[in-house]
């Protein structure tokens, strides 16, 4: 893969602007930790508060290289089998059922319980193969032909012992598995953990990754992400929103609005035809990026002070750009 896709990373200006061409925003850290780990062949760990891209940046660099993206959900009780295979077993049980009368004419002759157990057991691997197993995500990573994104969200949620165990999953790009031996990944994929910080990885796992904080955009970067994502926009409206949205993230919220969340607003405003921000029409939308009743109350209150913010910061901005 590193081969094929080397002109998307021969620079980290080419980085972004491969990811621009894809409709994501990348920062400079961004850019610069997905150059590095792509030549270093390292996985990179997200960490970031929800919303903030570090799912959808997994989702760009699978879009960018054209390969299948392939997301493991973790969650508290995520074991091994859950990330790797599971057998068929009504599969396997339907497939006896079916071959019942094959199994009597290959016992006929049979001398005693013993001939017929190693009988028995010389067609053990027609039930435990390829045929009957169900691929996992990592199982599934580690089978495609010309490589894959493999994107493991919100890794801290799983236990530390499937930490442990994604540990050597990582550091070989290889698994065990005991009927059918060793199986080795024909084109390393490239991984994406992400972690909103809900309890601390450990030492190991961070050794084995490149570290990338996503934290809320600047400005100026969120304003070029409306550009791209939505846009219908006008100037004049985006850069309101966006100093209207920088500002509420200053109020003491309990969950702050993500730039998903600005996004959805900003369709939002386009679909009503607005021009401008307005009391009414903020008060009335205020539920698109905040979710949490105490929030809107608390952005209420100060809604006068948010506008009038908002609009001051809005002017500054086109005058700079002017």
């Amino acid at each position: 893969m590193k081969t094929e896709h080397s002109e998307h990373f021969a620079s980290i200006d080419r980085v972004a602007q491969s990811f621009a061409a894809v409709d994501y925003i990348a920062s400079p850290a961004i850019a610069t930790s997905v150059y590095l780990g792509f030549h270093l062949e390292k996985p990179i760990l997200i960490e970031g508060p929800a919303g903030v891209g570090k799912t959808e940046l997994a989702k760009s660099m699978a879009e960018n290289l054209d390969v299948p993206l392939i997301r493991m959900q973790c969650y508290e009780g995520l074991d091994e089998s859950k990330a790797l295979y599971e057998w068929k077993y009504g599969k396997q049980l339907l497939y006896t059922q079916l071959l019942k009368d094959k199994l009597g004419e290959m016992m006929q002759g049979a001398q005693g319980l013993a001939e017929s157990m190693d009988r028995l057991h010389a067609h053990d691997d027609l039930f435990f193969s390829e045929h009957f197993l169900e691929p996992r995500p990592l199982y599934q990573a580690l089978h495609q032909e010309k490589g894959c994104v493999l994107l493991i969200d919100e890794i801290d949620k799983s236990d530390p012992e499937f930490e442990a165990f994604l540990l050597e999953v990582l550091s070989d790009f290889q698994v065990s598995v005991p009927e059918l031996g060793t199986i080795k990944a024909k084109v390393k994929p490239i991984v994406f953990l992400t972690s909103n910080n809900t309890r601390e990885m450990s030492d190991a796992l961070k050794r084995r990754c490149l570290h990338l904080h996503i934290t809320f955009p600047e400005p100026a970067l969120e304003r070029r992400i409306l550009e791209r994502r939505v846009p219908g926009l006008s100037g004049t409206l985006n850069r309101e929103l966006v100093a209207f949205i920088q500002a509420v993230r200053q109020l003491d919220l309990k969950k702050l609005p993500s730039v998903s969340e600005t996004i959805d607003w900003a369709k939002t405003l386009l679909l009503l035809n607005a021009e401008h921000l307005s009391l009414d029409l903020v008060r009335d939308t205020l539920n698109v990026f905040l979710k949490l009743e105490q929030d809107i109350a608390t952005a209420n209150e100060q809604m006068g002070n948010l506008l009038q913010q908002a609009r001051k910061d809005a002017e500054l901005s086109h005058a700079s750009h002017a």
